[in-house]
């Protein structure tokens, strides 16, 4: 009997503990209520009730947290149906409005966004919707966010994950991509072929006007190189001249320093008159001053001796 009371004791005892502590994990948020209206929010860490008088409604989890719309079927402006995937990434930032704002937060997500897809799509035609993820994806984020401020759920992001449309479209998209790369090769084929013969062009263009340069230019050298070999055989004559008629000076005043007269200077010319006369068909006449200076110095006979001797 006694011990079926402590156990009894004990367990009123675990009970209320737990009815009274509670342990709130980091991120994580609790909503008490108190004879059940809003009493306060239970925070990370250890946490005191009043058993029987506080409940604690509903937990939040304060992460980003994803939640995956199902796949939409839309009709687009040019009346293509197509069928998208899109993600959307919210977080709980008013614990108290996401509990009594909507009684599914997460719902009301979804349908807001697909309800506002369907708006959005139908706007768009087709190409305008396979190349406007992102205008979609911002205009369902705004949308969202106008609609859950009073809930306590902030949209982080919304993402369009996939758009496809008809199989039939798809082959008539394919065909019409290969048809424009094809294009778009024989284009490309075409602009480098001309690239290629301008560049030629304009590579022989070079080729001949540096040719050209350079001929013009060993002319000009070789002009140039002549008419310095001209001024220098000019110079160089007009120096050997100066240097004869220097030396004939030079000479002429060395004979003077010598003290030679011109009876000297007549005997001198007349030896170089005997050698001519040595010639079997040469004649000398002499004139009758040159006689008399030579008859003088007494050579004239043997002058004229030798020549006849030599006759």
């Amino acid at each position: 009997m006694e011990w079926a009371i402590i156990t009894i004791i004990l367990v009123v005892v675990v009970v209320f503990v737990a009815l009274t502590v509670k342990i709130v994990p980091q991120q994580r948020v609790g909503v008490v209520e108190r004879l059940g209206k809003f009493n306060r929010l239970l925070t990370p860490g250890l946490n005191i009730l009043i058993p029987v008088i506080d409940q604690v409604r509903t937990y939040h989890d304060l992460r980003i947290q994803q939640a995956n719309v199902p796949p939409q079927t839309v009709i687009t402006k040019d009346n293509v149906q197509v069928q998208i995937d899109t993600i959307i990434f919210y977080q709980v930032v008013g614990p108290e409005e996401a509990t009594y704002g909507i009684s599914d937060y997460v719902y009301g997500v979804r349908n807001i966004s697909t309800a506002t897809m369907r708006q959005i799509i139908g706007k768009l035609e087709l190409d305008e919707t396979l190349s406007g993820r992102e205008k979609i994806s911002t205009d369902i984020r705004l949308a969202l966010d106008e609609a859950t401020e009073k809930w306590g759920v902030r949209i982080e992001r919304v993402e369009v994950i996939d758009i496809k449309p008809p199989l039939d479209i798809q082959e008539a998209m394919d065909k019409q991509m290969k048809a424009e790369r094809s294009k778009r090769a024989i284009v490309l084929e075409a602009e480098a072929a001309k690239q290629d013969m301008i560049l030629r062009a304009e590579g022989d263009k070079q080729s001949k006007i540096l040719k050209a340069e350079g001929d013009k230019e060993a002319r000009i050298r070789q002009a140039e190189g002549s008419r310095q070999a001209q001024e220098l055989e000019a110079h160089g004559e007009a120096k050997a001249i100066q240097a004869v008629a220097e030396a004939e000076k030079s000479r002429i005043e060395l004979i003077r320093s010598a003290g030679l007269d011109e009876q000297v200077l007549a005997y001198r010319s007349f030896e170089a008159l005997a050698e001519i006369a040595k010639g079997p068909a040469n004649k000398v006449f002499l004139p009758t001053s040159a006689v008399e200076t030579l008859g003088s110095l007494g050579a004239i006979a043997e002058v004229f001796k030798a020549s006849k001797d030599s006759k």
